[in-house]
This record gives structure tokens, C-alpha cells and sequence, in this order.
């Protein structure tokens, strides 16, 4: 397939004006015909469903939490919008085997469970709230900046404010009992977390520290063991920067980690059977502010998107070094915070 379909979540601050769909033309090698598919506010996250629903975030009235969306028609149309006074989720995680959706909420330190109607609408099944905090100005309370599924199918949570990682049994009809709970380094700052292919290690980046842990997940109780941690940027870098998102290749190799304000994306090997992480390459995100990012489904290729300078960046991958190099960087796109592809 010569052409790849993405969608982009948005902040709609100055420019932007909702969730937006581009095409990837893998024979030119080039981003092309972004277009704005459905108007929200502030979509700063969005998840697609098999059933090609998607469930991005929303501001409306005060009110934050979860829209679906059909992805078929364009535009989009909203089928269902669950809304709550206080701030939208900051992640959205579809859980096909279960049909739930987990949205966690930086700003209330809360992790809800939605079960999926037959429309494609959500309904609550249930919620937890984390406490907690941290010693630096962003970790006044808790911030859960992830929360979706473990290689065996249960819940991670990731709390940014209390430097904690949790995770909880799911029942079929969503109902969540916590298991276990790993406590980072004070400071640390998790934001996001992913898991190697076989489920043995997971890798935790720390946002307000720019820094990466590899951990062993042990299945058992699905308690976390720390193995090692390694910076996303220079030992030299004195200014601001905080680690965005994070990507783990298909065959376990190579991780990727996008850092806002060193403006680059980190290349991290594994090695001794994804239980080390060394960092190969640093590369300019040729924008400022990058956020989300998302391999094409042939991992060929790479787009990020600069939320502060309006464009996304393409790179291709080598598929043996997994090394990154630049095909185009000038690409419009307003305030581009989500990255994901549907195809």
C-alpha cells in the first residue's frame, strides 16, 4: 500500500480547529493533504477502535472527558460524549478483548473505565483516584499521564505527580482491583510506559527527569524491578526539557523517545534481550515542542508532530540500525500534539 492514513489530535489554541487526518505516500515519500476531519476542543489525545470508532478527549463547557467518534464518514460524527465538570483526560487506551476504553486525567489524578455499547458509545463501569505528590513545582498532586494494558492483559497506570507506576486486575465488565505499585526515584516524573514484545521488561520515561528505566515486569504479582536508567539527552543539556512520548519497534530492537525542548527524538538499542538500553543516535525533531509520534505499520518511517511550530517531521527508519534520517520537515499541521495511524 503506497498510502497511509493518519490522524492528529490537536491543542486548539491559536490555530487549529480539531482532530485532523494526513496521508503518508510511502512511494514519494512525503506527508500530503492534511485535512480537518471533526471539530473539537483541545484533542490533545485520541484512540481508534477496531470497530473503527474513535475516542479522542474534550473541553466542553467546563466539562472534560471522553467523545466517540465514527471514523467512517467525513467528517467524523459523535455518537456518544462522556463528560464530567473538571479537565479532559490527557490518555485514552481501547481495550478490544474486554470492550473498554481507560482514560486517565493529569489534572484529577483519576483513572476511569468505560465499557463499549453496542453503538459504539461508552458508559462508566468504574474509577480510581490516585494520591500522592513529588518533589518538584509539577508534582503537587497526582498526575495520571497513561493508563492502559499490560502484556497480560491488565491495567498500568502511570502517575507523574506521585512518581508511581500502578497496576490493577480488570474484570470483563471493567471493574478494577489494584495489584501492585512501583515507586520511581523522587522527582522522576513518569509520563509514559512500554512494554518489550515477549512481556519480560518494560521501559518507563521520566518526563520531568529526560530519563529512561528499563524495568523487569514480573507477571507473577505484576510488580516492576529496576535494572538500569539512561538520559534522553546530552549530559551538557542545561535548559529546559521534558521527555514526551515513547516507541518500542515490533521486534523488541530499538526505542524511541521524543524530547520537548532538546527538540529531538532519542534512539535507544536493547540489548542482552531488551534488558539494557544503550543510546545510538540524537535527532533534530527540525520543529520546536515535539509531542506524539507513531511508526507507519511497516516501521519504515516515523512522523512526530511539533505542536509549537505547526509541522510535523518524517523520517525513514533503518529497519537493522535502527537509525533515523529526515524526508521532510515543513509539513503543516496546527498545534499537533497526537499521532497515530489508522491502517
Amino acid at each position: 500500500m503506497s498510502i497511509h492514513k493518519l490522524l492528529l489530535g490537536t491543542y486548539t489554541k491559536r490555530a487549529s480547529k480539531g482532530v485532523y487526518e494526513v496521508e503518508l505516500d510511502t512511494q514519494s515519500q512525503q506527508l500530503q493533504n492534511a485535512t480537518l476531519v471533526f471539530e473539537l476542543t483541545n484533542p490533545t489525545y485520541l484512540a481508534l477502535s477496531k470497530a473503527n470508532k474513535v475516542y479522542a478527549v474534550e473541553n466542553r463547557d467546563g466539562q472534560g472527558g471522553v467523545v466517540t467518534l465514527d471514523n467512517t464518514p467525513r467528517p467524523m460524527v459523535e455518537l456518544d460524549a462522556q463528560l464530567s465538570d473538571g479537565s479532559a483526560p490527557a490518555y485514552i487506551g481501547v481495550d478490544e478483548a474486554r470492550q473498554l476504553v481507560f482514560a486517565g486525567y493529569y489534572h484529577r489524578g483519576l483513572v476511569e473505565v468505560y465499557k463499549i455499547q453496542a453503538n459504539g458509545g461508552l458508559q462508566l463501569a468504574d474509577s480510581f483516584e490516585n494520591k500522592g505528590s513529588g518533589p518538584r513545582p509539577e508534582q503537587s498532586a497526582a498526575h495520571i499521564h497513561f493508563c492502559n494494558l499490560t502484556p497480560d492483559n491488565r491495567l498500568v497506570a502511570v502517575d507523574l505527580g506521585a512518581d508511581q507506576v500502578i497496576t490493577f486486575d480488570v474484570s470483563d465488565d471493567g471493574q478494577l482491583t489494584e495489584l501492585n505499585r512501583y515507586q520511581a526515584d523522587a522527582g522522576f516524573g513518569p509520563r509514559h510506559i512500554r512494554f518489550s514484545p515477549d512481556g519480560q521488561y518494560a521501559y518507563l520515561l521520566g518526563e520531568l527527569s529526560s530519563l529512561l528505566s528499563v524495568l523487569k515486569y514480573n507477571q507473577e504479582d505484576s510488580s516492576f524491578e529496576h535494572l538500569m536508567t539512561t538520559s534522553t539527552i546530552p549530559d551538557d543539556w542545561s535548559e529546559h526539557n521534558g521527555a514526551a512520548a515513547i516507541r518500542v519497534s515490533a521486534d523488541g530492537r530499538f526505542i524511541y523517545t521524543s524530547n520537548r525542548g532538546h527538540d529531538s527524538v532519542s534512539v535507544f538499542e536493547c540489548t542482552n534481550l531488551g534488558a539494557e538500553i544503550e543510546l545510538i543516535q540524537l535527532i533534530s525533531t527540525e520543529g520546536s515542542f515535539p509531542r506524539d509520534m507513531a511508526l507507519d505499520p511497516s516501521e519504515n518511517y516515523l512522523v512526530i508532530a511539533n505542536q509549537e511550530t505547526d509541522n510535523l517531521s518524517l523520517y525513514a527508519r533503518d529497519e537493522q540500525t535502527g537509525e533515523l534520517s529526515l524526508l521532510q520537515k515543513d509539513f503543516v499541521l496546527p498545534e499537533g500534539v497526537r499521532v497515530t495511524f489508522e491502517n
